[in-house]
């Protein structure tokens, strides 16, 4: 008898902990590992812009499918998905919607008013559009950072007269469909008026009708200016070729432009703003609602000259006005 109660004590502590065991194995498989969902009109998941989004979770100390689930849906340039792209990351659900550009923002505020979204790159107006109280205490389910693109149109024309003096005609390349694109027409015309510019506005909406622009559309044209839009920054090898074409100077809002090969670019760093959105996702993740987090712009902003462009257009560009920029590429 002792020996089969000695037998029965040892297995039933056998059994005991490999239920234990199993219990903790469940655990861990099934604790909640946070989803954050990213809505963006980028043509990929590989977009500057969203890789620094990865950069800035990484330094935030999250490892990616491990403790913590990205979900990108991207609809490359075509603003007319983003709402049945906010719909699928509603119904997954997401903990955390991050949105690049005004029109993702306002597909997803359409989506969810309880799921918070993090703007991080947002050139509208979250107060006007009725999406926060205001911006240093939005009250909703939005927050993040605004992207000040329309803002800067004016300040883009006024150095692109500045460095062309002559100029009196200048292209204006927009989007018509997207949430900023219009807007940021008005500013540039507003400006045109206080400079003595006349404005030739050209709107394209598709990747299809930018490559079907010809350097005649921009004959007569002394400049170019063109505005932020995410379709147009995912195709802006075919903006830049166009200019290279007519042989204009041109001006640009993203310094990504500059960089691969436009002459001037001058405006907000959007990488830098998906940085600091990844910030805003941590303090949501660990407790803090979106309603108590300011929204905030970024004070970098970006003048880059390229040289090596000015010299192959056999442009002129003034020592003064490259003691302004802040980065000049040789």
């Amino acid at each position: 008898m002792r020996r089969r109660a000695f037998i029965m004590l040892v297995g039933g502590a056998a059994l005991a902990g490999l239920f234990t065991t199993t219990l903790r194995a469940t655990a861990q498989q099934t604790a909640k590992i946070p989803r954050v969902g990213i809505l963006s009109p980028a043509s990929s998941e590989e977009a500057a812009t969203l890789a620094a989004f990865r950069k800035g979770i990484r330094d935030l100390g999250y490892v990616e499918r491990q403790t913590i689930i990205l979900d990108f849906r991207v609809s490359k340039g075509d603003y007319d998905l983003l709402p049945a792209l906010a719909v699928q990351l509603v119904r997954v659900p997401v903990d955390v919607i991050v949105t690049d550009t005004t029109s993702a923002t306002q597909a997803a505020a359409s989506a969810t008013r309880t799921i918070p979204i993090v703007m991080a790159a947002s050139g509208g107006d979250p107060v006007a559009m009725g999406l926060a109280a205001s911006l240093n205490k939005p009250g909703g389910n939005v927050t993040g950072m605004l992207f000040l693109s329309v803002q800067l149109s004016a300040k883009r024309l006024q150095l692109l007269k500045l460095a062309f003096p002559a100029i009196t005609l200048v292209a204006v390349l927009f989007n018509p469909t997207s949430a900023i694109g219009p807007p940021g027409l008005r500013a540039t015309e507003q400006a045109a008026k206080l400079l003595g510019i006349t404005i030739k506005p050209i709107a394209v909406s598709s990747p299809t009708e930018l490559r079907a622009l010809t350097p005649a559309r921009l004959a007569g044209s002394e400049g170019l200016i063109g505005t932020a839009d995410a379709m147009l920054w995912n195709n802006r090898a075919t903006i830049l070729a166009l200019a290279s074409s007519a042989r204009i100077p041109a001006l640009y809002p993203e310094r990504e432009y500059a960089d691969d090969g436009g002459l001037i670019a001058y405006g907000t760093n959007a990488p830098e703003h998906f940085r600091q959105a990844a910030g805003y996702v941590d303090r949501i993740l660990r407790g803090d609602k979106p309603g108590d987090l300011p929204i905030n712009a970024s004070s970098k902003v970006d003048f880059v000259v390229n040289l090596r462009t000015a010299r192959a257009l056999g442009l002129a560009i003034s020592p003064d006005f490259l003691s302004g920029a802040n980065e000049v590429i040789e």
